[in-house]
């Protein structure tokens, strides 16, 4: 009765938290929509006699240090970081799948030099690629994502290898062997489907990762550019204004920090939630 107890507080916890993670994804989600339709003013337009203006009724979040409107600037934002997350991370996790299948039913040979190259590139840190892209291509957005996307490649190819290995001597695996599949039948209908779980919950966590490599970019000048609006961006302009405006710094950090939060949590809850144990803890 006591363990029982103690289970269903640990499931309605994990549920709590799955709840607000999609709570708080789904409201970024609707800001982002609506900012790539609607802003109340445009992001990029300057006015100099409103720069640094506290929040009104006008400009609810305030103005930065050009007159622009700082909940447009957000809401553009959001549009742009959401759109590095979800290249980068599917970009990511469809080559690192990929290469993560190969290696696992090849073996041998090909699986040890297939993950030492895993190795190399995941050597490169996402900060670290996107320097050497700006320095040989220039700083762009487009930079910026297949920086994120390549350090992602050897995270779901490690992953996905490991899963292979570990369903690989299945009996489902060696009844499609004996009826004459191929290796590429059987990866696609037979293993993928089985091991998709932990990718999904990786996905999940590495866009939040993926977020943050956004901002840090943006922030070192190497992602979204001017006068294009960034959250990372937005938090390097406000720190020449940091002593007249915090605020300037406190709205872009904060969108920054829910969004990681609420991916997060659900990561965590989708975890739980497709684990085995859990699911018959209900």
């Amino acid at each position: 009765m006591k363990q029982q107890r103690k289970r269903s507080r640990r499931v309605k916890k994990r549920s709590v938290s799955f709840t607000l993670g999609i709570v708080i994804v789904a409201v970024v989600l609707a800001v982002t929509v609506v900012g790539v339709l609607y802003t109340p003013y445009d992001p990029i337009e300057m006015h100099i006699a409103d720069k640094l203006s506290p929040p009104t009724w006008q400009h609810p979040l305030g103005t930065d240090s050009y007159g622009r409107d700082v909940l447009s600037r957000i809401m553009q934002g959001a549009g742009n970081t959401i759109l590095v997350g979800v290249v980068a991370v599917s970009g990511g996790m469809a080559i690192g799948i990929l290469c993560g299948l190969v290696a696992g039913l090849a073996g041998g040979m090909r699986d040890e030099a297939m993950m030492r190259v895993m190795d190399v590139l995941y050597a490169f840190p996402a900060v670290l690629s996107a320097i050497l892209f700006s320095s040989v291509f220039g700083a762009s957005l487009t930079n910026c994502m297949i920086a994120i996307g390549i350090y992602n490649v050897p995270i779901f190819a490690r992953l996905t290898r490991g899963s292979v290995l570990s369903v690989r001597e299945e009996e489902y695996v060696a009844a499609a062997h004996a009826v004459g599949r191929g290796r590429a039948a059987i990866a696609v209908h037979h293993i993928l489907p089985n091991i998709v779980s932990p990718l999904i919950v990786q996905g999940t966590i590495q866009f939040a990762g993926a977020i943050l490599a956004e901002a840090g970019l943006s922030y070192l000048g190497l992602g979204t550019q001017p006068p294009f609006a960034s959250w990372g961006g937005m938090l390097r302009e406000a720190q020449t204004f940091i002593g007249l405006d915090p605020l300037l710094a406190v709205f872009p950090g904060l969108a920054i920090a829910i969004t990681v939060l609420g991916l997060n949590l659900l990561g965590d809850g989708l975890r739980d939630l497709l684990d085995p144990s859990f699911i018959r803890s209900y």
